[in-house]
């Protein structure tokens, strides 16, 4: 069983707003991620929120450390309930290939343009508590690079969403 993890804990300086609750076509971007990767996942969560449309967990060990908070409550909750994997997604990123799980299997692996994208292993909840603890790199390459996971190209990279010029580009582009 995967558990899918939205990571919505970020701050959304450059966005302006809480960039989770923008719209896409209608949606939320929260709302976006949540419906994509229920799609592939036996349960959805929401790291870094208090508010969303599934369960949330706040993000590990406290807020303010960046996507690999989001990504170690999704580990440690995977680990807890007995999930073998665990998808995570940035609630910016729009656009993902249909047979994403297939690509990022078996786990380790990460999307090489987004490396909030990834198929991650319970076991290595440990492994990112140490990393988050120590003075090195609080990166998701570190992270990946630490568990051995695999970077996958894709032909196009998926649309990420960091201000509203982009979600405004992406609209006027026909969400395409």
């Amino acid at each position: 069983m995967t558990l899918g993890v939205v990571l919505a804990g970020g701050q959304s300086t450059r966005f302006g707003s809480d960039k989770a609750l923008a719209e896409y076509q209608g949606h939320t971007l929260l709302a976006n991620a949540v419906d994509l990767l229920s799609g592939w996942c036996e349960h959805v969560i929401v790291a870094g929120r208090e508010q969303a449309p599934a369960p949330t967990v706040p993000d590990h060990p406290r807020e303010g450390m960046g996507p690999l908070g989001g990504v170690l409550a999704g580990l440690r909750h995977a680990a807890d309930e007995g999930y073998a994997g665990v998808l995570t997604m940035g609630v910016d990123t729009l656009h993902l290939p249909a047979d994403l799980p297939a690509l990022l299997g078996p786990a380790p692996a990460f999307l090489a343009t987004q490396p909030v994208v990834g198929h991650w292993r319970p076991d290595d909840a440990l492994l990112l508590e140490e990393i988050l603890a120590g003075e090195g790199s609080h990166a998701m390459m570190a992270f990946a690079e630490a568990c051995g996971a695999r970077a996958v190209a894709l032909p196009t990279s998926p649309a990420n969403i960091n201000t509203p010029a982009d979600l405004s580009t992406l609209e006027q582009r026909g969400g395409g």
